[in-house]
This record gives C-alpha cells, structure tokens and sequence, in this order.
C-alpha cells in the first residue's frame, strides 16, 4: 500500500513510517524495535553463527523455526539491542514474518473504514440520539416481557424524553497582554492567541534540540518555522544548540542530553524530535529531565512536522507550550473574587507498581490564576489520600505568601476521581483535616469550599426548540429536577460540542464557608473551564483539575516517582 501511494520516494516514506515500530516474532514470541531498514540486502544473504558457521537467512529460518521464506527480495529489518543486554549485537528479523505491535500505515488505512462506521454511531447528531432512545422507550411500553418485568418490581418508565428549563452562563472575556476579546459561540480563540502577544513570555536565550541525523532537515526546519511566529505571539528566542544523533536509541539520548546539561548549566528547555511511538524513550527524557537534572522539556513526534502545509500551526501551538513549561502566562479572565486560591485535585494509578495511587495537586498562587504550583504524592492503598493532599496544601499556601506577603483569604478545591459511594468518606475525613492544616498558621482561618468533580456519568444534555434537539451551547447549566435535593449540586456544559450529544460534568458542593452562592459556583467553574494552556478553548473540567490530570498521568505512567521540587512553580508537565 505504501508503494502505491509513493512508488517514487517508497524507501524514504518507509523509513519513516516503520522505523520505531515494535514487532513481534511469533517464531520465537519476542517483540523487537526497528532500528533501521537494510535496503542492500536480502534474504539470501549470509551471516555468521556463533559457532563461526555462515548460513543464509533463508537456510537459517528453514532450519531452526520451519519457516519458508518465499519473498526473495525483500529487506531486512535491523534491530539493534541495549548495550547491556547484547553488547555490539544487532538482530535482524526479516519484514514477511513479523507481526506488527505498533499501528503500522496500512493497518491504519485497512481499519479506516471500520473505524469510520463506529464513528458514525458514536457521533450520532442529537436528533439520532433521541430518536434512538424515543424507539427505546417505544419498544419498552409496547413488550409483554418488559412490561411484566417492569410491573414485578413495582417501576413504570415514561415513554417520553424529560424535558426541563436550562440557563446558559454570559460568556466570557479572554484577556492576553494588550487586548482583549470576548469569545465566540464555539468558545474557541485559537486565532487570537497566535496574532497578539502572550500575557508574559520568557525569552528562551540557551536551549538545545535533540534529533537523529535523519530527521537533520525537519529539525531545521522547525526552528526556522519557530523564529518566523515567535514575534507575533511576543517570545523572544535565540537560535538553539542543536545535537545531531548518530541514531535514535534511548541511551543516545540520554547521554546527549546529560552531557549538554553538564557542560551548560544555564540551559533552559531541552527539545526532543523522536521517531515514532516510543514510550521507553519518552520515560527516559522525562526521568532525566523532570527528576535527575530538572529542567523544562518538550518532547516532539516526527510525524507532527512531517507536513509542510501545517508546520506553522504546530509550531506556534509548540511555541505556546514551550512558554508555558518555562513559566510564561498565556491568558487569562477576569475574577471577581480578590485573595483566591484555587486547587485541582485528581488520581492516578501507577502502571508499574499495583495498586499504588499517585495524587496530582495543583494551586494558583496569583489574583489572575497564571501562575500555579503543583506537587505529586504517591501512596500505598493502606495509606489514607488526605495524608499527602494535607502536605500538598501547606506547601502550596508557603508558596502563595511568598508569591503575594499575605495568605489567601479563601481557597476553592475542585476535587477530581471521587464517585458517589466516596462521598461520605471525603466529608467526614478529609475536608476536616484539610481545615486542621490551617493550624500551622497563626490565626489564619480562610473560607473553604470544596466541590467534588465527577465526569463519569450517564446524564446526556440537548437543547430543545420547538420539539428539534440539538446540542447544549457552552455554559449550559442545570441545577434542578436532576440535582440531588439534600445537596448544592449542578450540571454545567463548558465545552463546544461539534458532533454528538452533549456529556456535561457533574458537580457538588460539599463544604462552603465562603458564603459563595450556587450561581457565585457556576459561574466560578465556568470561568476556571476557560484557563487550561493546551488548549485554546474552554474544556470539560477546571483548568487546576485538567493540570493535576496531566500531572498524575506523566508521574504514574513515565516517572514512576515524584518530581524534582525545583519545577514545582512551572506547568513542566503540559
């Protein structure tokens, strides 16, 4: 398939589709990472065995494994193993017998139909949607079975979809450095923030690129994209010190990297091109750049500046990030409330070690929620949550008094991963030991509300005219009839749906002091859906929520440890 596309540049397009890829052996049941392709040679070619013996691959397959090799012409694949596991040794399995881990091009292009049918009737348009469940409904109240099962436990299902009054939020206004703006109905700004400059940008004066010499042309050409949009967007960035790799392994970068670092200590972002979906190198320049030698990193596919057509885009949404993880301010939004500290709270689990939970915290610690500190736990199940969201809120308030001279006066908690059974347990333990960290300041008492977030819901949203359903607009709200009558709890729409029916989050306000009103909350939330930097545009949850989502990801999945205190004012993990 890949030679019918482009028969002309077929082994360039090959390489850099294939190489990264895992594959799988069945012969021998091991998985293997290309390394490079060895256009050269060929099946009939010989090689050494170990006990000095030269076979041809085809023999060699034959012989040992049964295998007949039929493709005579085909290249080899060339696998070239750790250093510590097989020094010098390169491996050399060949295309026609290797199964693919990894989503090879042709697979992706086979299931491209498959996957444009589910689709389909994922994203059905509202009217689909409630049509399908008025069907639903139908074929329920019209089925003896149903209808006699139904009656034996005493329920009755109404034949008609529940249709109530809604409020849609004011929208908001977007403020950069010099200009302002409010939003359109998509609630999306992605023009803006490209055209007129950032709040605050770090000038990016030492950094270096790392990349393979076969990605050599698109490194350079990213950094010349970079110059050409850092000035609109307001960055100011010299030119980097650009690393050449020999090849692509996990240890070339590594070394790279700590040799840099080493002889630079100045450096102040690291930029990492890879080849491929390699999550072994990603937790390795993560490990090395989030806990051994601290500093910011961007890490970047090949095939996202692949095309020509698009690189100013990327590079601009690169840009953004870049400025993020070294502490710059995007935007922001106005909010009313003066002396505010507003925190995320969301859990991992650890991939490597069961049954371990990683508790990502994040805490603005400025009146414009630009700037934030974030801090990661990890504990066992016997050790109880609140023991490090307890050590997370003291440092993040030592944080904020030196941010500001004095503490905030009240302090929002938007916690994440809590269901309804956990409910009693979080009021009942850990929002009054929360309250008991204030002890370790003198008469300091600030107002507390603490909302607990729940996305993993069944409720589905739609707007109703004159019978014609369609979905919600961003900032829908829906604070009656579903919500829970011994609770202050609301349903709120953030987001632009484009297909689909509309999935709002749920949330509910355990614990208020502050003297905040339900529509003081809404409004609130809404606004905070407004600033998460990786996206121009508003999301599903609170920004701080999102943040600590990303920051308990990288550190359950790719550090498998805390990171370095050092980076703890910056959003390193965006």
């Amino acid at each position: 398939m890949l030679y019918q596309q482009s028969r002309e540049n077929f082994q360039d397009e090959c390489t850099k589709e294939l190489i990264g890829s895992i594959v799988i052996t069945r012969y021998n049941n091991r998985t293997y990472r290309i390394d490079d392709i060895e256009w050269s040679k060929s099946p009939k070619d010989t090689f050494t065995l170990m006990d000095g013996t030269k076979t041809t691959f085809v023999e060699y397959y034959s012989k040992n494994y049964g295998i007949t090799i039929n493709e005579m012409d085909q290249p080899l694949l060339m696998h070239r193993p750790k250093e510590r596991s097989k020094p010098g040794g390169k491996v050399k399995p060949l295309l026609s017998i290797c199964h693919w881990r990894t989503c090879s091009p042709w697979k992706q292009d086979t299931g491209a139909f498959q996957e444009e049918d589910l689709t389909i009737h994922i994203n059905m348009s509202s009217e689909q949607h409630t049509h399908s469940i008025k069907q639903l409904l139908k074929n329920v109240s019209t089925n003896p079975e149903s209808q006699k099962e139904l009656s034996r436990w005493g329920l009755e299902i109404d034949s008609k979809i529940l249709v109530f009054k809604g409020r849609t939020l004011p929208l908001e206004t977007i403020c950069l450095q010099s200009s302002s703006f409010t939003t359109g109905a998509d609630v999306s700004w992605s023009r803006e923030i490209v055209r007129d400059p950032s709040i605050s940008s770090i000038p990016l004066n030492i950094w270096a690129i790392f990349y393979p010499r076969r990605c050599a042309e698109q490194a350079e050409e990213l950094v010349s994209t970079f110059k050409k949009v850092a000035g609109p967007i307001g960055m100011r960035l010299e030119r980097p010190i650009c690393v050449e790799l020999k090849d692509d392994r996990t240890e070339s970068y590594v070394k790279s990297i700590h040799c840099q670092l080493t002889s630079e200590p100045n450096m102040q972002l690291v930029v990492c091109i890879m080849v491929g979906n390699r999550d072994d190198l990603y937790s390795a320049i993560k490990k090395l750049c989030c806990i051994k030698s601290p500093i910011p990193s961007q890490a970047i596919n090949i095939r996202t500046i692949s095309q020509q057509q698009k690189l100013k885009s990327v590079a601009q949404k690169i840009l953004l990030q870049m400025n993020s993880k070294l502490g710059g301010e995007l935007w922001t939004i106005n909010i009313p409330l003066k002396n505010l500290m507003v925190v995320g709270v969301d859990v991992h689990h650890d991939t490597s070690k069961k049954h371990q939970s990683i508790m990502g915290f994040v805490a603005s610690v400025n009146s414009s929620m630009t700037r934030w500190y974030s801090r990661v736990t990890f504990q066992s199940p016997t050790e109880e949550l609140i023991k490090g969201f307890r050590v997370c809120l003291l440092a993040a308030l030592q944080k904020y008094y030196e941010v500001n001279h004095n503490l905030p006066e009240k302090i929002v908690v938007y916690r994440d991963g809590v269901s309804d059974g956990q409910l009693k347990t979080v009021e009942q333990y850990e929002i009054p030991q929360l309250i008991k960290c204030f002890e370790n300041f003198p008469s300091y008492e600030p107002k507390l509300v603490f909302i607990v977030v729940q996305k993993r819901i069944s409720t589905t949203l739609y707007s109703c005219t004159s019978n014609n359903f369609g979905t919600p607009p961003p900032g829908t709200i829906v604070d009656h009839t579903l919500t829970h009558s011994d609770r202050v709890d609301f349903y709120l729409m953030a987001h632009h749906i484009r297909q689909g029916c509309g999935l709002p989050t749920h949330y509910i306000s355990l614990y208020n002091t502050a003297n905040l009103s339900p529509d003081h909350l809404q409004r609130l939330t809404f606004k905070m859906c407004h600033l998460y930097w990786n996206w121009p545009g508003t999301i599903r949850v609170p920004a701080p929520c999102k943040y600590a989502h990303k920051l308990a990801f990288l550190s359950g999945q790719f550090l498998h440890s805390e990171p370095a205190i050092q980076l703890s004012d910056k959003l390193f993990f965006l």
